[in-house]
């Protein structure tokens, strides 16, 4: 990957992939792989943990932005996800509102801090 920056990849709905895409992110690999995935009603949880893993293992993609209703269902992949590249971003969809609470990177980073840290 000479000359050229990482990919963002995103796993979400139809609605947020359109929008990144429609931003110009969508990519295939050398292998024709693309950098998304829509989750749609039928798509089943080891579609979904299969793709982020696959995601994970590209050396091309830097970031992996994902719906967080979706990262629900695949908490535990996240979760065992420890590397900082590609970082891992959970991010809100139109019908599911973020809740910080359950963003486990942003759980992670509390737990670096301690109120000192912060003052």
């Amino acid at each position: 990957m000479t000359g050229r920056g990482k990919l963002i990849a995103v796993i979400g709905d139809e609605d947020t992939v359109t929008g990144f895409l429609l931003g110009g992110i969508g990519e295939l690999n050398k292998n024709r792989h693309p950098n998304f995935l829509v989750v749609e009603k039928d798509t089943t949880i080891n579609e979904i943990e299969d793709t982020f893993r696959q995601f994970l293992n590209r050396d091309d993609i830097g970031i992996i932005l994902i719906n967080q209703y979706i990262a629900e269902m695949v908490r535990h992949a996240l979760d065992a996800h420890q590397r900082s590249i590609p970082a891992v971003l959970e991010i809100p969809s139109k019908e599911h509102p973020y809740d910080a609470a359950k963003d486990s990177i942003l759980r992670r980073a509390k737990g670096m801090f301690t109120a000192e840290d912060l003052r």
